[in-house]
């Protein structure tokens, strides 16, 4: 082997090796893992209730558009369905 192909191969070890020092610092540790997992919008029992309903109405809606002949109707149902938000406020 040259040179340069063990010198290329001691520079890609090295750099994976300060990429996995880096990473292995920068991770949370299992307490803040714990921490972040409870916070999740998912563990809170109204805002997954909020998205439930968010999700049927969205569902409804493309279901009445896709069933509508009528192209321009189905694309006014996708454009003001009840989870559009205006003016900075959700429906």
């Amino acid at each position: 082997m040259s040179r340069v192909t063990i010198l290329a191969s001691k520079v890609l070890v090295g750099a994976l090796g300060v990429g996995y020092t880096m990473f292995s610092v920068i991770s949370p540790g299992e307490e803040r893992k714990k921490e972040l997992i409870q916070n999740f919008p998912e563990a809170n029992p109204v805002r997954m209730e909020d998205t439930r309903r968010r999700n049927a109405l969205v569902m409804q809606s493309l279901k009445d558009a896709a069933e509508d002949s009528d192209l321009e109707r189905a694309f006014e149902v996708a454009r003001n369905g009840p989870w559009v938000c205006r003016k900075g406020h959700q429906k």
